[in-house]
C-alpha cells in the first residue's frame, strides 16, 4: 500500500452548476495543487472505489507523495469520504488537512489551523464525527459573509463575482505555496505565510 505524506481534502459540490460557487473554494485550491505539480499527467488518478475523486502528486520531491480528494459526497457528508480515505491509508487526524471555504474570513485572507470548532460548516462537522476528532489541520479560505439581508446559505452557493476572481486565483496559489512550505518545514513557518497572506485590494499581500 502507497504511504502517503498526508491527505488532502478540498471540500465542494460535485457538478458543473457549482463549479465556481464560493462553496467549492476547496476544490479549486485542489485544481491549483494538481497545476503546481504538473497537471493531471504527473498526478495520476487513484482509482478507489467510493464516492471521491483521488489524485497522487508531489510538491516536495524528498517527501512521500500527497493524496488529494475532492469528495463527491456534497458537502454535508464530506466525512464519509474523508473518513474512508484516512482509515484506507493508515492517516492519522493529523495527517488529514482539509481546504474549505469560510465566511468569517473576507475573500483574499485565509488561516491555517489545527482542530477548534466547525464554526457552522457542515462539511466540517461531517469530517469531525467520521474522524472521531475534530483535531485536524484545516485551511480556511474567506469568502467573506453576504451584504444585507441575503442569507449565508444562498450566498455560498452563488458564484464568484467576475471581478472577484482574480483575487481566487491568487489565494489558490498561494494556498499551494503555503502547504509546501508546510511540507518542506511545518506547521509554525506555514502557519506564518498563511496567516499574513492578505492578497485584498489595498493591502500588502505577504510573499515571504
Amino acid at each position: 500500500m502507497t504511504h502517503y505524506s498526508a491527505l488532502v481534502a478540498g471540500l465542494g459540490n460535485p457538478g458543473p452548476e457549482y463549479e465556481l460557487t464560493r462553496h467549492n473554494f476547496g476544490f479549486l485550491a485542489i485544481d491549483a495543487l494538481v497545476d503546481e505539480a504538473g497537471g493531471e499527467a504527473r498526478c495520476p488518478a487513484v482509482q478507489l472505489r467510493g464516492d471521491c475523486v483521488t489524485r497522487e502528486c508531489r510538491l516536495v520531491r524528498s517527501a512521500a507523495p500527497l493524496l488529494l480528494a475532492k469528495p463527491q459526497t456534497y458537502m454535508n457528508l464530506s466525512g464519509l469520504a474523508v473518513g474512508k480515505l484516512a482509515a484506507r491509508f493508515a492517516l492519522a487526524p493529523g495527517e488529514v488537512i482539509v481546504v474549505h471555504d469560510d465566511l468569517d474570513l473576507p475573500l483574499g485572507r485565509m488561516k491555517f489551523k489545527k482542530g477548534g470548532s466547525d464554526a457552522g460548516h457542515n462539511g466540517i462537522k461531517s469530517i469531525a464525527e467520521h474522524l472521531g476528532t475534530p483535531d485536524f489541520l484545516r485551511l480556511r479560505l474567506g469568502i467573506g459573509r453576504p451584504e444585507g439581508r441575503g442569507g449565508a446559505r444562498d450566498y455560498v452557493l452563488d458564484p464568484f463575482e467576475r471581478d472577484e476572481l482574480e483575487l481566487v486565483a491568487q489565494v489558490a496559489r498561494a494556498a499551494v505555496k503555503g502547504l509546501t512550505l508546510y511540507l518542506r518545514r511545518g506547521f509554525t513557518p506555514a502557519v506564518q505565510y498563511l496567516n499574513a497572506f492578505d492578497a485584498r485590494p489595498g493591502e500588502k499581500a505577504d510573499e515571504t
